[in-house]
């Protein structure tokens, strides 16, 4: 017998229940709620029909709930089991030939009934198990995008939070590495996956995404797809998408890192390199993180400590961060990079402020906020131009 199960809406007579009725589609839909072209579908079993549609079509064409299936309904058998569904483990009884009779459904036993919503339910549990194959994605609708699973899907992002690229201050080293290496790829050229390691708020993030607009401003066909850390074990269903792309595609992975008893990351090593089909040639992955392995100082010193072979130890948590042929440090920027940063963000909002006020201010701000960084600075630029009455993009 075939295990694959079939659709809970094909199972359902619509039309024939409509025509016994003498209704046309346009009468039912108005009556359950539901748009014309919906149902219409629903009639030719080609969209899916839940528990809630179901009721409200059965009290538009006032008629039990068990009255809408087929004959051979009840004595149908789940897949891949020898147990029919039916009331107490045993069928019930079905005309011969499996037509509809109006007097059929009239006067079941509402056990019937609920065997009926039953299995609708058992259905859509599966379809949520088990969803439908991702239709080919549509690279051409945007340039950003976000993998999301359960199901899986890749989104296209209408407009990305991103900081323009001259605006980034005192990075100016990571940035024009990363920059040439984004270049190279998008043309097709070899290049490195980078991870971009560091102080916290020092614009890693920021970058990554202001050098993708750069490049597609260049006229660079290069697509940047964002991968949730809790996603990593999903990465290789991600790339078999990509794989056979025409586009090349930047995959972007935001604060990477690993607790002790987090095992995402050997998801993410076979894929960077060393598994057999390995990193499609259209695809390069950047991550940022506040560590520079990846995982925490003292996971690392106790695994030290406590294993048989301390460096072999050592060596399967910090081989992550190894198969990264790009490290980009960023550290805590001077108080002259916070206040230039500043500067350049009034001056791209014309946001009027003369400098020593600007300055008492800005250093004052950070005094309160007990850092200084890039984030810090772009908090006190909202702050002032929600207090000039300025909009930010």
């Amino acid at each position: 017998m075939s295990s694959t199960w079939e659709p809970i809406g094909s199972r359902v007579q619509l039309k024939a229940v409509r025509k016994e009725r003498r209704l046309s589609q346009h009468q039912v839909a108005e009556r359950a709620g539901i748009s014309q072209s919906y149902y219409c579908e629903l009639e030719k079993g080609t969209r899916p029909l839940n528990e809630k549609t179901l009721r409200s079509i059965c009290e538009a064409l006032n008629v039990e709930p068990s009255q809408m299936f087929h004959g051979d309904f009840f004595g149908h058998r789940l897949a891949n089991t020898d147990r029919p569904v039916g009331t107490a483990g045993q069928p019930p009884t079905a005309p011969p030939g499996g037509g509809f009779s109006p007097a059929r459904g009239r006067g079941l036993p509402s056990e019937q009934n609920g065997d009926a919503m039953a299995v609708i339910r058992i259905a859509e549990a599966l379809e949520r198990m088990s969803p439908p194959p991702m239709a080919a994605p549509e690279f051409g609708a945007a340039d950003a995008f976000v993998w999301h699973t359960r199901p899986d899907r890749i989104q296209p992002v209408g407009k990305v939070n991103r900081v323009a690229l001259p605006l980034l201050v005192g990075i100016d080293r990571s940035r024009d590495t990363l920059l040439a290496n984004t270049r190279q790829f998008a043309k097709g050229l070899p290049a490195n996956n980078a991870l971009l390691w560091g102080a916290r708020g020092m614009g890693k993030s920021s970058l990554v995404k202001a050098i993708h607009a750069e490049v597609v401003a260049e006229g660079h066909a290069l697509k940047i797809v964002e991968v949730q850390r809790e996603d990593l074990p999903s990465i290789g269903r991600l790339l078999s998408y990509l794989r056979g792309a025409s586009e090349r595609f930047l995959l972007f992975c935001d604060d990477l890192s690993f607790s002790h008893d987090d095992e995402h990351y050997k998801s993410l090593k076979a894929v960077l390199d060393g598994g057999v089909e390995g990193r499609p040639e259209n695809v390069v992955l950047y991550a940022t993180s506040n560590r520079r392995h990846l995982m925490p100082r003292d996971m690392i010193e106790n695994e030290r400590s406590t294993a048989i072979s301390p460096s072999e130890a050592t060596e399967e948590k910090v081989s992550l961060s190894d198969r990264f042929g790009l490290w980009l440090g960023f550290h805590p920027c001077s108080q002259d990079e916070y206040l230039a940063m500043i500067r350049g963000y009034c001056a791209a909002f014309g946001i009027d402020i003369d400098d020593a006020a600007l300055r008492a201010e800005a250093i004052e701000w950070q005094a309160t906020r007990g850092a200084r960084s890039g984030r810090v600075a772009w908090q006190y630029v909202t702050d002032l131009a929600g207090r000039r009455g300025v909009g930010l993009p």
